[in-house]
């Protein structure tokens, strides 16, 4: 007679105190870290939602405590857009910060490069020059350079003075492309040689695709240094209307329209968000060049 076994018994986990006592305690940790998060993210979101809404309210209603608009005024931003020279300022603005990008990436790049791949006498001597440079706090400079430029060549009141020394490099760039390109594997550039390419054609060939990440890096710290600048405008530009920037023209924008918070606001929102949508799409590349710049030291 066949035996009839009893099915295996399926052994579940045993809820003890201390089980509970994990759960709990994971709880806790995970709705601490999410609520320091939220608050966070709020921290530096209301104040720009602040003013956005307050953009978009009337004269009167800006007086008020109301942060809601009763009625969207859009044509706020018409109305900003129509003042004289506004448009100016946009365009002085994008070849500042444009231009001076280029520059600087095309300029920093070979001395970065041979900073980190070459080995010659002085190296170390002309590391620690681009970082005493980086030290170097631009008000220290700024008499002998204006000097220089508006006496000497006559450029004052143009935006020259501050583009044309992007093309010879800028310390900082220099020092984050040069701890990025420390990252890169000699094995690359050797195989490249043995290849028969030359160092320009190497730089180009090899350095620069595996690069992208560090350039979007230096390229958007220099773009929003140049978007951003008020001190080099304010030296060079403060005689010339015609060349100022955003940053300088909405300080004249904002003593002009002192009363008109809903005005300034729109203007400022202007400002802020070709930056913002900037680093939006290329954030990812951003922070992948900033964290691999300090692998290597």
């Amino acid at each position: 007679m066949a035996q009839v076994l009893d099915p295996p018994r399926v052994t579940e986990k045993a809820d003890t105190p201390a089980a509970r006592v994990a759960r709990r305690k994971a709880a806790l940790e995970w709705i601490a870290v999410h609520a320091l998060g939220v608050a966070a993210a709020l921290f530096f979101v209301l104040p720009f939602v602040f003013v956005v809404l307050t953009s978009l309210m009337s004269d009167q209603q800006t007086l008020t405590r109301d942060l809601i608009p009763t009625h969207w005024e859009w044509s706020n931003y018409r109305q900003v857009l129509d003042t004289p020279g506004f448009l100016s300022w946009w365009r002085n603005t994008l070849v500042y910060a444009g231009l001076g990008t280029v520059l600087t990436v095309v300029s920093s790049l070979p001395v970065a490069y041979a900073l980190a791949k070459f080995r010659f006498r002085g190296r170390n001597l002309s590391m620690m020059l681009v970082i005493s440079m980086m030290m170097l706090p631009p008000q220290v400079i700024i008499i002998p350079m204006y000097l220089f430029w508006a006496k000497q060549l006559d450029l004052s009141g143009t935006l020259w003075p501050l583009i044309i020394p992007m093309a010879f490099g800028d310390a900082f760039s220099i020092f984050l492309l040069r701890q990025f390109l420390l990252t890169i594997p000699n094995e690359y550039l050797d195989a490249a040689k043995v290849d028969g390419c030359s160092e320009f054609r190497t730089l180009i060939k090899v350095i620069v695709p595996m690069a992208k990440p560090g350039i979007a890096a230096v390229a958007l710290f220099q773009f929003f240094y140049a978007w951003n600048d008020y001190f080099g405008p304010q030296i060079y530009t403060s005689e010339n209307p015609g060349a100022w920037t955003l940053s300088y023209g909405l300080e004249s924008f904002k003593g002009a329209h002192h009363t008109d918070w809903n005005l300034t606001m729109a203007a400022t929102v202007l400002v802020m968000a070709p930056v913002i949508l900037v680093f939006f799409f290329a954030q990812k590349a951003f922070v992948e060049g900033v964290t691999l710049t300090g692998v290597k030291g």
